[in-house]
């Protein structure tokens, strides 16, 4: 049996690689997919091999990341639940799409992952599979019992690990899970199960590794320029970047400065609530900035159906449908939004804050001489047809009242 698994180098999956060689007698093929990892990549093919894998695939996705999924997320102005940038779930699909490639590839007989049965990379995986290679089985071993039976909580991973040599970043000490890519820094599990545990306090900052914590930021401000065009970043202070090169610079200069640490009790696809804490310096910036350049330049109606969607569309990321038809038909009408989203913002960066600091664009939407609170406006705006549009929008509130002030005099 020959079985393509999602690897990371982390504990799950390297304890994972070992447990599929024993329990199916497979030849096991690593994949890891590079999303912006950085030094977790260091060493990782002969830590696979070491492992025991037959064969280990690492491949630079970075730009197709940031072109094909974080930005087309972004244009969409996707956060689920009001705070959480979708960093580990937009990286799903990505890892899936080419994990069955792969998988064709080599002739593979299944795909297999490390996400526990209590979560959402599950189902992430798993449907991306059901729609690109509905013929291939998936083998998840956390909804395996015998694997349970053996691995009941990551303590006994850990001390399996370092029974048979397997050298893995998680220790007693640091229990908590982490998963880094281009978009942001997760954390999740162990101590971070408390809700009540302070992730900003003092003990907790050695935790952190995309940016400083805002107490620790320079005391001075950075300004910084994000120029669009139809709704994507394509430059920063002047210089025209790729969608990666976006990424990374934007990561650089807000983790500086303590930009987008979030703090969630999210409530997970399969049910449970959990807690995550996540870092998303880059991320965060280009969305406020995206926002910015929306607000001068999209239709208000545009801007209120796209708005409107931004919840299911969210749902649909966190949730693992991205290549699920709806999701498509949703992003085609966010690329109708976007075609006059162009020009520049402006922003300040303080201490885990964010600051417009101007916005302008040839194709805004602001005139100043209709919307100035000095003179008439001139010919496009007469201040005398409020009257009848309040009066007409005041309608049915009178007639309520007329009502209601009946059925108090009645009584």
């Amino acid at each position: 049996m020959k079985i393509v698994l999602a690897y990371s180098g982390g504990l799950d999956t390297s304890v994972i690689l070992r447990w599929l060689q024993e329990e199916y007698q497979a030849e096991v093929i690593a994949f890891c997919a590079d999303i912006g990892q950085e030094e977790e990549l260091e060493g990782l093919e002969a830590k696979a091999l070491g492992t025991g894998a037959a064969k280990c695939i690492i491949e630079d996705l970075r730009e197709e990341f940031a072109r094909d999924f974080i930005f087309p997320m972004m244009q969409a102005g996707a956060i689920y639940e009001g705070q959480y940038f979708l960093g580990t779930s937009i990286a799903r699909p990505l890892i899936a799409k080419r994990m069955v490639e792969i998988a064709r590839a080599e002739k593979a007989d299944a795909i297999a992952h490390g996400a526990t049965g209590k979560g959402n990379d599950q189902v992430r995986f798993e449907l991306t599979a059901a729609a690109l290679a509905p013929e291939l089985r998936v083998i998840a071993p956390w909804r395996e019992e015998q694997f349970r039976e053996k691995f009941p909580g990551r303590a006994e991973m850990i001390s399996y690990a370092a029974a048979n040599g397997i050298a893995v970043e998680a220790s007693a000490a640091k229990p908590y899970s982490m998963d880094r890519n281009l978009l942001h820094l997760s954390f999740e599990s162990g101590v971070l199960e408390d809700p009540w545990f302070d992730a900003s306090s003092k003990e907790a900052r050695g935790m952190y590794k995309l940016s400083v914590s805002p107490e620790d930021a320079p005391n001075e401000s950075e300004y910084i320029e994000l120029e669009f065009e139809e709704g994507d970043c394509v430059a920063v202070n002047g210089k025209p970047l790729a969608p990666l090169g976006v990424m990374q610079i934007l990561n650089e200069i807000g983790g500086k400065h303590g930009i987008g640490r979030v703090d969630m009790v999210e409530n997970r696809f399969v049910g449970m609530k959990s807690r995550g804490i996540y870092e998303t310096p880059g991320g965060a910036i280009l969305h406020f900035a995206h926002r910015q350049m929306e607000s001068l330049t999209m239709d208000r109606e545009v801007m209120n159906l796209r708005d409107s969607l931004i919840p299911k569309y969210s749902a649909l990321v966190y949730n693992g449908f991205w290549f699920a038809p709806e999701r498509e038909a949703l992003q085609a009408l966010v690329s109708e939004s976007q075609r006059n989203v162009t020009g520049v913002v402006r922003l300040k960066l303080y201490k885990g804050n964010i600051i417009v600091a101007g916005r302008k664009s040839p194709k805004s939407l602001y005139d100043p001489q209709i919307a100035t609170m000095e003179g008439s406006g001139g010919a496009a705006y007469n201040q005398d047809d409020a009257t009848g549009f309040i009066r007409l929008n005041a309608l049915r509130l009178k007639v309520r009242a007329a009502i209601a002030d009946n059925r108090t005099r009645g009584k």
